[in-house]
């Protein structure tokens, strides 16, 4: 069985309301849905959070790279769609079209053979612990206590916020609103902060003390930015909060390099993003082979398959943005238990199925 064909469509969805970090606002997300297909008609879906462009290349390029190669050797394909783009620039666009294939790749692969996928890869678990993440800057007081109350409420042990607003420059309402996040889920649920790499290093380093010590924060995000690997690492030196970093990794170089440096306590890896699949379950072993825990950045419709494939998993962000479009777009969407995310054993694949309805009112004509 061989892989016939690439099937891709965009979809630009409107935020509820809006949101943004310390360093960016939007009011929309992108998702670029690709389905692979095999010649016998099975297929499989995958899908990344990006820009259209990324549509073009996956019906040209990508496509060319991976048509005839076997439905079982997904790793071949990788390897094809990877080489495929080397002279036009992996990192970025690139990196999140052949994600978005190599993800359909693996779900027509499970498919073929009836599992769903977390059986099919090497599961260590059979659900994936979760945080609550959202809290953007944007968001009124009021706002903030329906969304962290109500992750409190379905029993989410932890949760994270923006911080970093105005690329560092708002230091009160950052504490403001941690104060207020503390306040609304209690003593006993751990408080995780990001600031999206807008905060200087010696700022992240005091303001790290201050928040560990005044609001019992456990977990700093990009306290600055991931482009410098030196700088993370002194702020991970310097508080004592975990420091976490690696959703902007495209590549396991990139995230050998980042452990390499003694960057990060916590490393983070994005399926939609990280070469797909395969490239997050390298990001994986190679955390292993460092003994750092890995995280899963966004998609949780994708990482709770994959998060029981890795050997040391931290948890997986069930960011709010992508819950909802996700929820929208698939039927067989897990829902949160106690805290975790279980991936359903009795659906093949990635267990999604998209709603065609719903979905069409966003369709992208590119």
């Amino acid at each position: 069985m061989h892989i016939a064909k690439l099937d891709v469509q965009a979809y630009t969805i409107p935020t509820d309301t809006p949101e943004a970090d310390g360093t960016i606002a939007w009011d929309s997300t992108t998702m670029v849905l690709v389905t692979a297909c095999a010649e016998n008609g099975e297929t499989g879906i995958g899908y990344t959070y990006a820009h259209p462009t990324a549509v073009g290349l996956i019906r040209g390029k990508l496509a060319e790279a991976v048509q005839g190669v076997s439905v079982f050797q997904v790793g071949e394909a990788w390897e094809r769609m990877v080489n495929a783009v080397r002279n036009l620039g992996r990192p970025g666009i690139a990196s999140h079209a052949i994600s978005a294939v190599d993800t359909a790749l693996w779900d027509l692969k499970a498919h073929a053979l009836d599992l769903p996928l977390f059986r099919l890869l090497n599961t260590h678990r059979e659900s994936v612990p979760l945080y609550g993440s959202g809290g953007f800057t944007t968001y009124s007081d009021e706002r903030m206590r329906q969304q962290l109350g109500g992750w409190v409420a379905q029993g989410i042990s932890r949760v994270k916020i923006k911080i970093g607003e105005g690329w560092g420059t708002a230091v009160s309402e950052d504490t403001r609103r941690i104060a207020l996040a503390r306040h609304i889920i209690g003593p006993d649920v751990e408080l995780m902060i990001d600031a999206n790499g807008g905060y200087t290093t010696k700022q992240a380093i005091r303001l790290g003390r201050l928040y560990a010590q005044d609001y019992d924060v456990t977990y700093f995000e990009e306290p600055v930015s991931s482009d410098h690997l030196e700088q993370l690492r002194l702020v991970r030196e310097n508080t004592p909060l975990a420091v976490a970093a690696g959703e902007y990794g495209y590549s396991p170089w990139y995230f050998r390099d980042m452990l390499r440096a003694g960057a990060v306590d916590i490393l983070q890896a994005d399926v939609t993003r990280c070469l797909g699949i395969t490239g997050w379950l390298m990001a994986a072993d190679l955390a292993y082979g460092f003994d750092v825990p890995l995280s899963a950045h966004t998609a949780p419709a994708l990482h709770v398959q994959v998060g029981c494939a890795a050997p040391q998993l931290e948890h997986i962000e069930y960011f709010y943005d992508h819950v909802r479009i996700e929820k929208m777009f698939f039927e067989g969407v897990a829902e949160p238990q106690n805290g975790r995310l279980y991936p359903d054993p009795q659906r093949p694949g990635l267990g999604l199925t998209l709603k065609q309805p719903d979905a069409a009112p966003y369709l992208l004509n590119v």
